[in-house]
């Protein structure tokens, strides 16, 4: 595993993360249309019940999403998204010790859900969006920086790269400056190199092999390639059965460094990083 080069200690709202160990991301996807589990977390309760039972597997962080980003999703109007996730959030900070990330590109939903107890916001578009970058300054959170190019609507279109690893890591290094400009410390960025977005097969391979170069750039790893179609592709495996692909990625990521792992299978998932993590530390 990969020795830090970065502070360990990142306040989330009023809670902390200790980025010395690798985190379990559980995914919460508020939306009709995932592409894993659309439409079975769309109701308060149900969100929250899923959501106790992934913290209670041991799942520190919960990633709230009213949007769905997978290829061709549809445009969810800020409205329509703030509704979906507002509610979810309010919940989750008042019933869960647990840090709560919320996956959005929106400005109103950054600002309410801060207001609301969120610790992270999680942007697969970089704080891009028009008002995004200053809507999340104006919050004092962390962010997580994702690579994409284009919007989930055209992304996959017909993606290219002269130099796949070193255009992942300038496009992100050029963001954490964009934000550091804006007002967002250093520190509280996190950066995710954006596997299936704007990638093909070869690109998400190549990429997952030469994740280690990206440490160069000083900040945490998030990896989210939970029952994503890299994992289909390779092992003839409909989403349904994509775990075990997942937790060989899971456990390639934390060798590799990663400090958050963004995952639907979260108690498989711990146990891959409990694992590790005792061989590590073994004498």
């Amino acid at each position: 595993m990969t020795s830090t080069l970065y502070p360990t200690r990142l306040p989330c709202g009023n809670r902390v993360l200790d980025l010395a160990r690798t985190h379990i991301m559980g995914i919460l996807n508020i939306t009709p249309d995932s592409f894993s589990d659309g439409g079975r977390f769309a109701q308060r309760d149900a969100a929250l019940r899923h959501a106790e039972v992934m913290v209670s597997a041991g799942a520190t962080l919960i990633d709230v999403g009213g949007e769905s980003t997978r290829p061709g999703a549809r445009f969810v109007s800020p409205v329509e998204e703030l509704e979906r996730v507002a509610p979810v959030v309010e919940a989750l900070s008042r019933e869960l010790d647990v840090i709560i990330s919320v996956d959005t590109s929106t400005p109103a939903v950054i600002r309410e859900t801060a207001r609301l107890g969120a610790g992270l916001i999680n942007d697969v578009r970089s704080l891009r969006r028009e008002g995004a970058l200053e809507a999340a300054v104006a919050t004092g959170l962390p962010v997580c920086l994702m690579h994409m190019r284009g919007e989930p609507t055209d992304m996959q279109d017909d993606p290219r790269y002269d130099d796949l690893v070193g255009e992942v890591s300038a496009f992100l290094q050029g963001r954490m400056g964009e934000c550091v400009t804006a007002g967002i410390a250093r520190e509280k960025i996190i950066l995710d190199p954006g596997f299936g977005f704007a990638k093909t097969l070869d690109h998400n391979l190549s990429l997952f092999k030469h994740m280690g170069a990206l440490h160069a750039l000083g900040r945490p790893l998030l990896v989210g390639v939970s029952r994503k179609s890299m994992i289909g592709k390779v092992l003839d495996r409909p989403v349904g059965g994509r775990l075990y692909g997942g937790l060989a990625l899971a456990a390639m990521a934390t060798i590799q460094g990663a400090r958050i792992l963004r995952v639907h299978d979260v108690a498989e998932t711990v146990d891959v990083v409990r694992m590790l993590a005792a061989v590590e530390s073994a004498k």
